[in-house]
């Protein structure tokens, strides 16, 4: 990659540099110090960072890595997740704070619930879960919106030793079905259904659609039991192993005495999206992967427990949910906001105003998101107050160094003068569990478009075809070259396959699957996926690098790139712009613009053969830009598979704006 990536070294040349305020320096969770600590002992750091936690017995050993690249972190310990995230902070005498400020749809319809309130439900939840037969070691399935019932639901299979696989509630009957396949889950927790832009979605059809699929499919497997929320109060249909929230639940003992388990138990499978055939169940198990993410939301986010309001926009369905929603931050005593809704329902300015009503000080979203602010337009957030904040983050994908500032400056204050606050931008997987890069938010001078570099403790690089570490200024393949606490510890059911699948390209080297490149400072940009970078006449272009340039462009909001297949160069560029609601519907003469803009940013190679003005992109609910249809678009032909998709209706917009040029 490394050979021929001309493009690629224009990429990150971003001059501007925000440190961080003074005040926020001095008290910082975490300091320089941390990294020269890591680099003289990287063990002796995580176990210092394993010693933030509650263990019954103590570790033999902090790392297991005599199989690679099977890793045992803190053998022959024993932990509970569930207790750490509950239990410790009420018999701490914390019981009184506010765990969750539940917001839900409709407007008016919230909750807030304390850690003692939500031990009684965890306890609660394992003993109506143990009367349905759940034992240690058996899996469950939760297909749920997002409501309290399922954090409540994961803590307690935690507590019981009971892996769950939390499957995104968009998910189709037949990604359901084939989740509780793959990892064999005996009891699935739903509800009736979940709200969304104000209007009731079933869920529970979806489920009994998924249960007859399992029961059809061959071998022993059956579904015993489904535990269902009233969450809508919709009619749902009913069967014998159907079981409601309130008769076995609300009628539990809130007296529940937890297990303790090995540090490498089974925690949960995560299933990756967007893949074909066999699902890719991710295995991560419980000490090193609470390790991991309790240290990193702390450090990261430079969390003071006892202050913080921290929000985190992620769907609960999803590993950002998993690990800092859930786990990370209820590990740490967090109090945080669990948000049911939509960012533009039932006006574009329902975050803002929950930021300013529960006074959120830690913001952490997605660039898909405040792409879709900046289209928006400056003056929706400028009608509330978002002074409470000190500190945003971004997750899932790139930010663009224009969302980057539009974000500092029009939700961290920096517009007219601010101080500002710092931005930390993250970069991790499904697969690592935990943030491997970014910025340290009281040591580093924020770049915009740039993780930075590796965290404490986590050694990450860049690497040519042959693995040798590229120089500053060079691009190549993200890899990370030692092990970490909270990585995926195999895939479910299928270590070869887990093999092959990360570990295969580079003997010893975890290939992450992103291409990265090293600016002129060492510092990192992650380029995304290696099959997001086109080959157009023999030269390597980055889809990222295109689309930040187009979002530069005063009037673009939003921006995909895909490479089509093209008789003269291999590929060609076409792009998918959303314009901001002040320049218009567009037209030939922005399309030409556009593709000027980008001749002058990086170079005439990557002027894109089209340029198509388009009202929304297709994503995910997570956020995900889903350019493999826009690949299909482009090339003419057949529309693949749109069910993951939030809104299908989408595909058939643009492909009408295709079919009128």
């Amino acid at each position: 990659m490394s050979d021929s990536n001309e493009t690629l070294a224009n990429l990150a040349h971003e001059q501007r540099r925000f440190a961080p305020p003074a005040a926020f320096a001095e008290s910082a969770n975490v300091t320089e110090e941390a990294y020269a600590r890591a680099d003289a002992d990287r063990l002796a750091f995580w176990e210092a960072a394993a010693e933030r936690l509650d263990w019954g017995q103590k570790w033999d050993q902090v790392l297991d890595w005599s199989n690679p690249p099977f890793a045992k972190w803190f053998t022959g310990a024993t932990i509970n997740a569930s207790v750490n995230c509950v239990d410790r902070h009420v018999e701490a005498g914390r019981g009184d704070k506010v765990a969750l400020h539940w917001v839900g749809e409709p407007e008016g319809d919230a909750r807030d619930i304390t850690y003692a309130q939500l031990l009684d439900e965890v306890s609660r939840a394992a003993n109506a879960l143990t009367e349905l037969g759940v034992r240690k070691g058996d899996r469950v399935a939760i297909y749920m919106p997002m409501i309290p019932e399922t954090v409540i639901t994961m803590l307690a299979c935690a507590r019981l030793g009971a892996p769950h696989t939390v499957v995104f509630g968009g998910f189709s009957s037949d990604a359901l079905a084939s989740r509780i396949i793959d990892c064999g889950a005996k009891v699935v927790v739903t509800s009736d259904g979940g709200y969304r832009r104000g209007a009731a979605s079933a869920l529970k059809p979806a489920v009994d659609e998924a249960v007859a699929k399992v029961d059809a499919a061959d071998g022993d497997l059956a579904v015993e039991h489904v535990l269902v929320v009233r969450r809508t109060g919709q009619d749902v249909a009913w069967t014998e192993r159907d079981v409601w929230w309130h008769d076995a639940v609300d009628t539990a003992s809130a007296q529940h005495t937890p297990e303790l388990h090995d540090s490498e138990h089974p925690l949960y499978v995560m299933y990756t999206s967007g893949t074909t055939g066999k699902p890719k169940g991710i295995l991560h198990t419980t000490g090193g992967y609470l390790v991991g993410t309790s240290y990193t939301h702390w450090s990261v986010f430079d969390l003071k427990p006892e202050s913080d309001v921290y929000w985190c926009t992620a769907d609960v369905g999803w590993v950002t949910g998993h690990s800092y929603m859930v786990y990370g931050p209820l590990a740490n005593g967090a109090t945080q906001v669990l948000y049911e809704g939509t960012p533009d329902a039932p006006h574009k300015g329902r975050w803002w105003e929950i930021i300013e009503k529960y006074g959120v000080t830690i913001f952490y979203t997605a660039p898909t998101a405040i792409r879709t602010f900046m289209k928006q337009g400056d003056a929706i957030p400028a009608k509330f107050d978002l002074s409470s904040i000190r500190l945003l983050g971004s997750v899932g994908e790139p930010i663009n160094p224009e969302a980057y500032v539009w974000y500092r400056d029009h939700i961290g204050g920096a517009k007219d003068g601010g101080e500002g606050v710092p931005i930390v931008d993250t970069w991790w997987q499904t697969e690592t569990g935990q943030i491997l890069i970014s910025p340290l938010p009281g040591v580093t001078h924020g770049k915009p478009g740039s993780a930075m570099r590796p965290l404490p403790g986590i050694s990450a690089d860049v690497v040519d075809d042959e693995a040798r570490s590229v120089g500053d200024g060079e691009g190549g393949y993200l890899v990370l070259k030692e092990p970490w606490p909270a990585m995926l510890r195999t895939l479910w059911g299928d270590d070869d396959r887990f093999v092959e699948t990360y570990w295969s390209r580079w003997e010893g080297l975890y290939f992450a699957g992103d291409g990265a490149k090293k600016d002129d400072d060492g510092d990192l940009w992650v380029l995304g996926r290696v099959d997001d970078v086109m080959n157009v006449s023999g030269h390597r272009l980055s889809t990222t690098e295109i689309e930040s340039a187009l979002v530069s462009h005063p009037s673009v909001a939003e921006a995909a790139v895909v490479g089509a297949a093209d008789d003269m160069t291999g590929q060609a560029v076409v792009a998918f712009v959303i314009l901001r609601e002040a320049a218009g519907d567009g037209g030939a003469e922005i399309e030409t613009e556009l593709r000027n803009h980008v001749g002058r940013e990086i170079g005439a190679i990557a002027k894109p053969r089209q340029v198509m003005v388009v009202p929304e992109l297709p994503k995910t609910r997570s956020g995900k830009i889903m350019r493999r249809l826009l690949k299909d678009v482009a090339e003419g032909r057949e529309v693949g598979d749109t069910q993951t998709l939030a809104d299908a209706s989408v595909m058939d917009l643009i492909k009408a704006r295709e079919a009128a040029r």
